[in-house]
């Protein structure tokens, strides 16, 4: 069913009748997705090892024990510290850990703090294999 009268030429919806119209389409339908391609690519790249192929931790990372005690604070080896606002806390699986989910939980890390401010930045909870290995 047309609704729309003859006299406004094509709708929108309408293949282009002319073939350098349908090229220009195509053209610009290949670099669309081209495009999205590109985008992909580097997500892709960044993508962790797999568990049993062990992970690269910075040489700054030390090991010791976690316990998250409140919302900013925490205890490392026994000592408070104040975590960072951005601090991230990573599973054997490089997923994040939700910090509200662990709290009170003795775990295993590598960590870094924040030089210049002195805030837990980033800690990884080890697996068992990995705790096993000297740091």
């Amino acid at each position: 069913m047309h609704r729309c009268p003859p006299c406004l030429g094509p709708s929108w919806y309408e293949r282009p009748r002319s073939r350098f119209a349908r090229w220009l389409l195509a053209l610009s339908m290949a670099t669309a997705a081209a495009f999205i391609v590109g985008l992909l690519a580097p997500a892709q790249a960044q993508m962790q090892p797999s568990v049993g192929a062990g992970r690269n931790f910075p040489q700054a990372a030390v090991r010791g024990s976690l316990v998250i005690t409140g919302q900013n604070m925490a205890e490392i080896n026994g000592k408070e510290i104040r975590m960072a606002p951005g601090m991230r806390l990573l599973n054997a699986e490089n997923a994040l850990v939700m910090l509200h989910t662990v709290i009170g939980q003795k775990l295993t890390v590598n960590y870094v703090i924040e030089p210049s401010t002195g805030l837990l930045w980033t800690a990884w909870v080890l697996s068992p294999a990995e705790a096993a290995q000297k740091r």
